[in-house]
């Protein structure tokens, strides 16, 4: 730290203080296994939800729906670990990507499906064909990753161009937040209010050396409202009320305790052999571009709350190359959706102040052990959407914040900072939003060409709030004023030169060292 950092009231952090465990550090077992059960928790929102949508589109029923939830839980559970031990090595759930729903809904009402009559059949068809373009779209997120691409693309990053990409990735997905809570809002407010008071109101009030509401706030919330939810369930409160009402409040409304099996085991191509078509993979490589993009701005938060350094370029570009590696298992598997770092679970590492690397482990293996044993996953699946919901208010905040926390490093009295900063983040949830208002209102994206799989390529781009922000903001920093001298302070690039190559900084083998000298063959440079 130098003088003129010690006269400042906030100094620069490279490293963020205040986290009790960082990437590399655990807290004792007993609390480690509590803490990462409470990762798989946060994890089952977007695992639910997306097969909630797309199997019964499909022509799946209660079954199948269960059958893909298992497959899902499993994938995650072992493209975690993957992630953990030899990609980034950061904190990171790898979890489904919503980019990936837009394709997968495109095949499900493709007319070449429309003359099977029998709708397992015809779910089994779609499904295989959604396998198909998971397999293609994951040699995108391989060839960027394990052949350098995303290096470059990081080596020219700049805290200023990272300001709304991370800022986004958590923004972005406000329509998951209080819209999805207010679908319950009896249950949905409670879990929000409880969640706030737990961890940020309660902890100052109640003084320990032990960190027990703020740390373990989403156990506690989630427990109390599922539990009285159940009690308005049971006491008939929902019985005589819409069907869309019922679905969202009631905790038996989802009949997957009812369909899922007591002990089975997803294996790969158990809806049988993939079907390839261009079009389909056309559309589900650009869902594995947005997935690429929006785990980028989830990596770099999570290397922020985990209290280490900037991931290096080559640490990012590894971890890509593995999230490629990923989205190959969940077409192999037929999870039917693109593999993307968790953003509500790079949330709960600053709601947690837990960053540690164990903790995340031992989510995955959470992950495996219920994806087996369907049951029991089942029990756990079924708490009401709104009650996710609540923690996502939360939880994407913190990653938001995130984001913003990287102003630090710029120049924020620079009129051409404050151009670009507000510019990308304007476009970035405008542009989408027009997207997705067209399409709600016209059935279909404003690019409506004879072509559905350029429709929906262009649809997936620019529905993402994170891939627009990082577009405007990346072609801005690196052309507008590009020649002055100063602009190379204000963006804040002096702060990350030294994390541009791995063995720039010593900290870089501390936190993104590779286990089992693995580095000899996944070189970092």
């Amino acid at each position: 730290m130098t003088k003129v950092d010690e006269l400042l009231p906030h100094p620069v952090k490279e490293q963020l203080h205040g986290v009790d465990f960082c990437v590399r550090s655990s807290p004792p077992w007993p609390e480690a296994i509590l803490l990462g059960f409470q990762h798989f928790l946060v994890m089952l929102g977007t695992a639910v939800f997306i097969p909630t949508i797309l199997v019964p589109l499909m022509g799946g029923g209660n079954v199948e729906k269960a059958e893909v939830i298992e497959t899902v839980l499993l994938v995650t559970g072992i493209n975690t670990l993957l992630q953990t031990l030899v990609g980034t090595r950061l904190p990171v759930v790898m979890g489904s990507s919503y980019a990936s729903i837009i394709p997968a809904i495109s095949i499900a009402f493709s007319r070449r499906f429309s003359v099977y009559a029998n709708p397992r059949q015809r779910f089994r068809q779609s499904m295989r064909a959604v396998q198909g373009a998971l397999i293609i779209a994951s040699f995108l997120q391989i060839l960027f990753g394990f052949f350098g691409f995303v290096r470059i693309f990081a080596r020219f990053l700049s805290p200023l161009a990272a300001v709304p990409l991370v800022t986004l990735t958590g923004l972005g997905l406000f329509a998951l937040g209080f819209p999805q809570l207010a679908r319950c809002i009896e249950i949905g407010l409670p879990a929000l209010i409880i969640v706030v008071l737990l961890s940020q109101y309660l902890p100052s009030y109640v003084r320990s050396k032990r960190r027990v509401f703020d740390r373990y706030a989403v156990l506690f919330s989630v427990a109390f409202v599922w539990a009285y939810a159940e009690i308005l369930t049971v006491a008939g409160a929902y019985d005589n009320r819409p069907p869309n009402t019922q679905f969202s409040c009631r905790t038996d409304r989802s009949g997957l305790i009812s369909a899922a099996p007591w002990l089975r085991v997803p294996y790969p191509f158990q809806w049988g052999r993939p079907s390839f078509n261009a079009g389909d993979a056309f559309a589900m490589v650009a869902a594995s571009f947005v997935a690429l993009v929006e785990s980028i701005g989830t990596f770099i938060a999570a290397s922020r709350y985990g209290s280490a350094t900037i991931p290096p370029p080559s640490v990012l570009s590894r971890g890509v190359g593995w999230q490629g590696v990923g989205t190959l298992l969940n077409g192999l598997f037929g999870a039917g959706n693109v593999c993307s770092a968790s953003v509500e679970n790079a949330g709960l590492l600053g709601l947690t102040r837990v960053g540690s690397r164990r903790v995340v482990q031992i989510s995955a293996l959470f992950m495996i052990f219920f994806s087996i044993l369907g049951k029991f996953g089942a029990v756990l699946a079924s708490i009401p959407l709104p009650i996710v919901a609540a923690l996502y208010c939360v939880l994407f905040a913190y990653v938001a914040s995130a984001g913003l926390a990287f102003l630090q490093f710029c120049n924020p009295n620079s009129f051409r900072t404050k151009f670009i900063i507000g510019f990308s983040l304007f476009m970035g949830l405008s542009v989408p939003q027009y997207f997705n208002q067209y399409l709600i209102i016209s059935g279909h994206g404003p690019v409506h060409t004879g072509l559905t799989s350029f429709n929906n390529v262009v649809q997936v781009i620019f529905s993402s709030a994170a891939t627009v922000a990082i577009m405007v903001a990346f072609l801005l920093d690196c052309t507008h004023s590009c020649m002055d001298s100063v602009t190379r302070i204000d963006s804040g690039r002096h702060w990350w030169g030294r994390f541009r190559y791995y063995s720039s900084d010593t900290r870089s083998e501390e936190f993104y060292s590779l286990p089992y000298n693995l580095n000899r063959f996944f070189p970092s440079f």
